[in-house]
């Protein structure tokens, strides 16, 4: 089981965070609104950036769906910022409110099962909507323990602050260039192991390259071959906001324990789900993020 969870970011926070945290969101979210004023109409963030994204992405809109996208995606990402401030002081009855888990079951019948052996399990999802919550959410409810790989940051203030955050509901930290040695290592531990991989691989990692949002899009192969060398079952997490600050995650099978797929078609049904859900609601996805600053080599992947 999970550690005890604590109702308060603890002493090892900044007094600045610790201060935050305390100011309800009923308070932050006119600030989120304000804020995203800011960086949609009076000082551009990225403007160009994620106006450019959008319409290659969805070339069927017209000038005032795509203004309508840009000024909801501003103030869906000005609401996440709020959120996480907040999320120090988040207690478990509070969390269990805003992010209601649909189908728990489906991943502690592989992992916890009433009877039997539990089993490791492989969740991907998508930097959609609150993600962080989304992990916090998990920790929180789902009742077994959780694993979570991230890319570390590389400012060494914000690294130990969103560790500690991410980390506050029993959730265990592992850098992606760890994780499949730590797999290996406790590779009979039942246990939801978390990864967030619809980011853009670096150019050394090795990559699939997928049709995806009417691009060129390259897709990074290490999810696909953690999932081809455990043959762990893999559930997709489809993240939605049902209202301003509440959520609701399902589990999707991904793939089977065990299920034998041709080379790339783990890493293909992940993206066409990533776009499903984005298509379902496209503000929700951090589109001033330069997705596509690889580019598909003309001869060959």
């Amino acid at each position: 089981m999970n550690p005890p969870v604590p109702n308060s970011p603890g002493p090892g926070s900044s007094i600045w965070i610790r201060c935050f945290s305390r100011i309800p969101l009923f308070v932050w979210y006119p600030v989120a609104s304000f804020l995203a004023f800011l960086a949609w109409r009076v000082i551009p963030y990225r403007r160009h950036v994620v106006e450019g994204n959008l319409r290659k992405s969805f070339p069927e809109w017209d000038d005032a769906m795509l203004e309508r996208a840009i000024r909801d995606y501003y103030r869906g990402f000005a609401d996440m910022l709020v959120e996480v401030v907040r999320s120090p002081r988040l207690t478990p009855d509070e969390l269990t409110r805003r992010v209601r888990i649909l189908n728990p079951e489906i991943l502690r019948d592989v992992v916890a099962p009433l009877e039997g052996a539990g089993k490791p399990a492989l969740l991907l999802a998508a930097h959609q909507a609150n993600w962080e919550w989304m992990l916090l959410g998990l920790s929180a409810q789902i009742g077994v323990p959780v694993d979570a790989a991230y890319k570390p940051l590389v400012d060494n203030w914000a690294e130990i602050e969103m560790r500690k955050l991410r980390a506050r509901f029993g959730a265990r930290m592992i850098p992606a260039q760890e994780l499949l040695g730590d797999i290996l290592k406790k590779r009979g531990a039942p246990r939801a192991i978390v990864m967030v991989a619809d980011q853009e691989p670096v150019g050394s990692e090795r990559k699939q390259w997928l049709r995806f949002l009417n691009r060129d899009t390259a897709f990074f192969l290490g999810a696909e071959e953690i999932a081809r060398t455990t043959k762990y079952a893999a559930f997709f997490i489809r993240l939605r906001r049902t209202s301003r600050g509440h959520y609701e995650a399902e589990f999707v099978t991904l793939a089977g324990a065990g299920e034998q797929l041709p080379a790339g078609e783990f890493t293909a049904r992940y993206a066409r789900m990533v776009e499903e859900q984005i298509r379902s609601s496209p503000p929700d996805w951090p589109w001033s993020h330069k997705r596509w600053k690889l580019k598909k080599p003309l001869y060959g992947a």
